[in-house]
């Protein structure tokens, strides 16, 4: 029999086998979750979560899908975190260092203690892509949050309520308009998009069976 693990969701615990993610583990335990979860046909990093090990003061901040269970885990699944998202015309605004002063001026108040950081469940220098963004280096803060999943747990913890995903958001559309070299190939797959040269294929693709575009998939051709 597999090895089973004691976990508490929602304040009741539960018994699950210890292989399971937290995510499969609530999904074990009879709950059923869809809304906002990104491999439940909502968005990355939606799964934020926080839990304790018995025995154990440190709370400690994950994403339910990539963190495994263990014994005597009690977990509690947090909702979206109010993370201030400034609106703005990406084709007005201009890679300048006064856009951050204008849109996310709390970035300036960061006391560097450098909680973003350590909180971040993907591993993220999350302290010094803000440092970049103080002093208008867009690209380095691009490159730097180039894979957060927007979970929002670097905010929960900022004493300086900054919007860490929203400041990276900004930052990599500055850079990807204004900054990146232009990448003709994607300009031309974009014209011929708007042209229906794809239509066809994709009607095609929708009328075959799971198991073929499976195998599609699995064989396809990926340019190097």
């Amino acid at each position: 029999m597999e090895n089973m693990v004691h976990v508490f969701l929602m304040g009741k615990m539960y018994e699950v086998p210890s292989s399971l993610t937290i995510m499969k583990a609530i999904e074990y335990a009879g709950y059923q979750l869809i809304r906002g979860c990104g491999c439940r046909n909502g968005f990355c990093g939606a799964c934020a979560t926080v839990y304790r090990i018995k025995g154990d003061p440190e709370l400690k901040a994950c994403l339910a899908c990539q963190t495994k269970v263990e014994d005597n885990m009690y977990i509690a699944m947090l909702p979206g975190f109010p993370l201030v998202k400034q609106i703005y015309d990406i084709e007005k605004v201009r890679p300048d260092e006064t856009i951050m002063m204008q849109l996310y001026p709390e970035i300036y108040s960061c006391i560097g203690c450098n909680a973003c950081t350590k909180a971040c469940p993907q591993g993220l220098n999350v302290m010094q892509y803000i440092a970049y963004a103080q002093r208008g280096e867009y690209e380095k803060c691009a490159e730097e949050s180039f894979d957060c999943v927007m979970c929002g747990i670097c905010s929960s913890r900022c004493p300086a309520g900054i919007s860490h995903p929203q400041v990276a958001m900004l930052a990599r559309r500055l850079n990807g308009k204004y900054i990146a070299p232009k990448s003709q190939h994607l300009a031309d797959r974009v014209q011929e998009i708007k042209e229906g040269k794809f239509e066809g294929m994709i009607e095609d693709l929708m009328g075959k069976p799971l198991s073929e575009i499976q195998e599609l998939y699995n064989t396809r051709e990926i340019e190097k």
